[in-house]
């Protein structure tokens, strides 16, 4: 572990990330291939925090636009998020990773209540630790849950997964010639409106001088060379 430039990481994942190529469900592949990269780290002896999205499950915007209540679309993809959790609980626990999902919004069926102390010795004891329920509070992303919680456990770094290898200053998809950032400040991002994150997230991250790294989860080796210090993806920091 000496040879780590991060102790505690938070991964921030999409709810799309564990689906299949519909973009929309749960596909158990998909689940149980994240499942072995976070095992991966886990088993660097990093500590891993885990926040998942949920727009496999809910987009709020399709019930916006039909007129829903904000506060409900957001309370709806709260629960979205919970199950995203639970699968990937169960992926890595079958994949003998000791697990805990802590819950935003109590839930004790099926989650531990969200305890800022409970969850650091969690993490302490070797346990990846899935957030669930967002921040508990409408009108906040999962981004900005993320930068929460991995201020909230000191995490060294948010690990931002993408399916691309970094953050581009247009879609690479579309322009061959776009150009691929290896570092930014959290001043870029919001004046370009880059989308790494949402610009509460950021803000929240640059006032507590978190650094955000985006990188390419699918590729194999990115996340263990990112770990070690190697320069991967793009780097968002002060």
């Amino acid at each position: 572990m000496s040879n780590l430039k991060y102790k505690r990481v938070l991964l921030k994942l999409s709810g799309e990330a564990l689906a299949g190529p519909s973009g929309f469900g749960i596909e158990p592949l998909e689940v149980e291939s994240i499942a072995s990269r976070v095992k991966e780290v886990h088993a660097t002896g990093v500590e891993v925090a885990v926040v998942i999205g949920a727009g496999n499950l809910w987009r709020g915007k399709q019930g916006l636009d039909r007129g829903m209540d904000r506060a409900t679309a957001d309370y709806m993809g709260m629960l979205g998020t919970m199950m995203n959790a639970l699968s990937l609980m169960d992926a890595l626990e079958r994949a003998h990773v000791y697990t805990r999902v802590m819950s935003a919004i109590e839930m004790r069926a099926i989650a531990e209540p969200y305890i800022r102390r409970r969850a650091i010795r969690h993490l302490e004891k070797g346990r990846v630790v899935i957030f669930g329920a967002g921040t508990g509070n409408p009108y906040f992303s999962t981004d900005t849950a993320a930068a929460l919680r991995a201020t909230e456990i000191e995490a060294d770094v948010v690990i931002k997964a993408t399916k691309v290898d970094g953050v581009y200053d247009s879609d690479p998809k579309k322009n061959p010639d776009a150009k691929r950032f290896e570092q930014l400040n959290y001043i870029d991002v919001l004046n370009r409106r880059l989308e790494v994150m949402d610009s509460t997230a950021i803000s929240l991250c640059m006032e507590n001088h978190l650094p955000i790294l985006v990188l390419n989860l699918w590729d194999a080796t990115a996340l263990p060379r990112a770990l070690k210090g190697e320069t991967i993806g793009t780097l968002v920091s002060g």
